[in-house]
């Protein structure tokens, strides 16, 4: 097994849980498929989950500039890939994001780059809309901030009611998105601009 470093999860751990696992569910861990598998899905969890790991103050390294720009600034289309922590299935979809500067605006690659610290985590879908932009707006301090997210469950498709073709949208304004209502529309509306299979 690869050595541990504090910042990941333990391998060995995880694979022999992922081993019981399969015995559990009337597998033989020792078939020649899955002699590897306890210690694939172990590093696969370990890639999931980082945002358990990361620090935002090195994701976002300084990129936040002194800028007099008071439009708005949005980020659409952000693909977002999760798992539920209520089964422990994935979610995935679309995060759209967008703030009004208030003198200060940030690299635009740490926009998705923060949907990920907080989609490689156990979530549900309307928490990790308020962290993203409860994050933006701390780091920011912009007039305000609003997060959009539009995503597939895995725990609905595939168990329980299993209906393939529902998807949830959440939201989260703050500031001017939730005080002034043609911000707001405006956000919506640009964000519905392009249809997913447009080209």
């Amino acid at each position: 097994m690869p050595n541990i470093k504090e910042n990941e999860i333990n391998i060995e751990k995880v694979s022999g849980l992922i081993e019981s696992l399969l015995s559990e569910v009337g597998e033989n861990p020792e078939r020649e498929g899955l002699v590897r598998t306890p210690y694939r899905v172990a590093k696969a969890y370990e890639f999931l989950t980082h945002g358990y790991r990361a620090n935002l103050d090195e994701i976002i390294n300084g990129a936040v500039f002194e800028e007099d720009h008071n439009e708005m600034v949005v980020v659409r289309d952000v693909d977002m890939y999760s798992m539920c922590e209520h089964h422990m299935l994935p979610f995935y979809g679309k995060v759209h994001v967008a703030y009004i500067p208030n003198g200060k605006v940030i690299g635009l690659s740490k926009i998705p780059r923060i949907v990920e610290i907080y989609a490689r985590r156990l979530q549900i879908q309307e928490r990790m809309t308020k962290q993203i932009a409860d994050t933006l707006m701390e780091v920011l301090q912009p007039e305000g901030v609003g997060v959009v997210i539009e995503a597939y469950h895995m725990c609905m498709m595939m168990r329980g009611i299993q209906k393939q073709n529902s998807f949830t949208v959440t939201s989260a304004m703050r500031g001017v998105f939730m005080d002034d209502s043609k911000t707001r529309n405006e956000f919506m509306g640009l964000i519905r601009l392009r249809e997913p299979n447009d080209k």
